[in-house]
């Protein structure tokens, strides 16, 4: 089974969701996303306001993937996977703010059990599954 790697954040999206199940986790990076967001205008006259604003977002996302999902950061692994993990943290504060998040942490859930399962079963395609 290959493993091709995203080619668009829509791909990526059900990744970033896959790393993002403990609710916990979720509540972390969305206080963190806002509080960061909250000090973007001082930044804009006080520069070195970024720093916390940095430091509130980064962390307490950091805090929910170390201590609840036990996973590394996806923004770790390239400038790509970075700018998509962003693009995906303001997904999902909107959809906890909507009331969406759920179903779709629920939706992503099922369909990486249905692949896995899919994968596992006797007889198993050997073509490959390109998983994002």
């Amino acid at each position: 089974m290959t493993h091709e790697p995203p080619q668009s954040f829509e791909e990526f999206w059900p990744y970033y969701v896959s790393q993002h199940l403990h609710p916990v986790s979720r509540a972390l990076h969305v206080v963190g996303t806002s509080i960061g967001l909250a000090h973007l205008p001082a930044v804009a006259v006080f520069p070195p306001a970024l720093v916390p604003a940095l430091a509130w977002g980064y962390g307490l996302a950091w805090l929910g993937h170390f201590a609840f999902e036990k996973n590394r950061p996806a923004s770790w692994n390239s400038a790509q996977h970075l700018a998509w993990s962003f693009r995906g943290d303001m997904r999902m504060v909107r959809y906890t703010f909507t009331g969406r998040m759920k179903a779709e942490v629920d939706r992503v859930h099922d369909r990486l059990a249905a692949e896995e399962i899919e994968a596992a079963a006797p007889g198993a395609s050997s073509s490959p599954t390109v998983h994002a």
